[in-house]
């Protein structure tokens, strides 16, 4: 009775794959309707009139709960649904044309992320040719967080500073070195000889402060959060995610990724695989992190960009944009970035900052649950770490799913679904900062500039990235070495 109020329902509707595929749940609900629909017509205070409303309730929750990760992915499935409504459904009861509005509504609202989603790729892979199309996206992006804007008061650490300054006041004047952005109306504000972004390089990111970027880099993975579904979160094992490795080789394509490995799925179940975009995403800001700061040709422009990255990870757990902040932690924890002499010259007061991410990381790792924890989570926006949030997942999945007896073990499922329901509650609190798309296309030019960057290889081109021993010291050590010599043969 009390299934929708508990979440039993919307928990079921994630966990079932791992033990029937999509078509034979849909084939179960539409046996369930045919077998009592005429029933139900005739008198509507039998059993049968309850198992055909109940049927109904749970097939309008898969739609717009599901839509995206089943229905959409799966042509026949929706096919077989829309004529089942049609044909025996919609002439007998009101219930059919509500089904079929749901359904239009749910294909409506899946095109447009797709043409949002297709826009933006063309626009990193192409350039110039798809400017129009992803201005016209933006202007939209603009329009939408402009309707759904609130008034929130962000507090930071004492030294940080409100970032709400940063949507009320722009002290610098910097558009004439910004790259050439992906948007049409902005194309004429800057000459050709600034067109592209590693012209400019590093020294973009410490003209703005640690709280505009974290700004921009939060509204790009917002982004990106907001396409994924909680069931993207599950069976990860069979797409390659493992700890450690924050995604399958950067050369394997999606489609190339089998799953027959630790398949958990039933074999027809259809899966879909953003998660892999979701890792690829994280993978590719950390590079473009470390890549920044290995390229600086100088001690002091590193310490610089150094302390920036910090800062800048430090304002995004601070306003709960987890992601970003692991992101940045994990290229800045890299082999050839961490070897680096800069790191004996940061500021003492810099430095802690990597502590307290190492510190971040081990909280969000202790526990699958802990970001719901308190009443920050509700009134606060989120945005876990993909891979954090994977890894949790998969702990939960170790085990086998069934009983001595054949039965399933419904509590095991249950826990599953409430870590990756998470996804959904903290969609539901957008961030509301105002979108530069000055920034947010150098951000994206430099992260896509670098994304497949051997960082090995451009560390070695930079003398920087290389303990110097000064020129006076090392002749002295020459000639020390050459009396022991000498003394030796006397």
């Amino acid at each position: 009775r009390n299934a929708f109020l508990e979440g039993y329902v919307q928990q079921f509707l994630y966990t079932f794959r791992y033990f029937c595929t999509q078509e034979e749940f849909l084939q179960f609900l539409l046996d369930r309707i045919s077998s009592t629909l005429s029933s139900a017509s005739l008198d509507p205070s039998t059993s049968l009139t309850k198992i055909c409303n109940r049927s109904f309730y749970i097939l309008q929750a898969w739609i717009e709960d599901c839509y995206s990760v089943d229905f959409a992915t799966n042509t026949d499935l929706l096919c077989t649904l829309k004529e089942f409504i049609s044909s025996k459904v919609a002439p007998l009861n009101g219930y059919g044309e509500r089904l079929l509005s749901l359904l239009e509504d749910a294909s409506s609202r899946k095109s447009g992320s797709a043409h949002q989603c297709s826009s933006t790729d063309q626009c990193e892979e192409e350039g110039e040719e798809d400017r129009k199309t992803l201005h016209s996206l933006c202007k939209k992006l603009s329009e939408d967080i402009s309707r759904k804007a609130r008034n929130f008061n962000w507090k930071l650490t004492k030294g940080m500073g409100p970032i709400a300054q940063y949507q009320r006041e722009r002290l610098y004047t910097i558009s004439s070195v910004l790259p050439k952005p992906c948007y049409n109306s902005f194309t004429e504000e800057f000459p050709a000889s600034f067109a592209k972004a590693d012209e400019v390089g590093p020294y973009l990111l410490i003209e703005y402060s640690a709280q505009q970027l974290c700004c921009q880099l939060t509204l790009l993975q917002q982004e990106v959060f907001r396409k994924c579904h909680p069931v993207h979160f599950l069976n990860s094992r069979a797409l390659g995610v493992k700890d450690k490795c924050v995604a399958v080789q950067k050369a394997i394509s999606t489609e190339a990724v089998s799953l027959k490995v630790c398949n958990l799925f039933l074999s027809k179940c259809i899966q879909d695989q953003y998660l892999l975009q979701l890792l690829r995403n994280a993978d590719s800001i950390s590079t473009w992190v470390a890549a920044e700061i290995v390229t600086c040709h100088t001690s002091k422009l590193q310490v610089s960009l150094l302390s920036k990255f910090l800062l800048i990870a430090k304002c995004c757990y601070e306003q709960r944009n987890f992601a970003t902040a692991m992101q940045i932690l994990a290229g800045l924890e890299n082999l050839i970035v961490r070897q680096l002499p800069a790191w004996k010259i940061l500021p003492a007061k810099v430095a802690e900052i990597m502590e307290e991410l190492k510190a971040v990381e081990v909280f969000l790792k202790s526990d699958s649950l802990c970001l719901m924890e308190g009443e920050r989570f509700k009134t606060l926006p989120t945005i876990p770490s993909a891979h954090v949030l994977a890894m949790h997942v998969q702990q939960l999945e170790t085990g086998g799913f069934t009983m001595t007896n054949g039965a399933h073990k419904w509590t095991k499922l249950r826990n599953i679904a409430k870590v990756v329901s998470q996804v959904h509650a903290f969609q539901e609190n957008p961030y509301t900062y105002t979108p530069d798309f000055k920034l947010q296309s150098y951000l994206r030019q430099r992260i896509t500039h670098f994304k497949d960057a051997d960082i090995s290889a451009l560390a070695a081109d930079n003398c920087a990235n290389f303990h110097q021993i000064p020129a006076e010291k090392h002749s002295r050590k020459i000639q020390d070495a050459l009396r022991r010599m000498k003394a030796t043969f006397q």
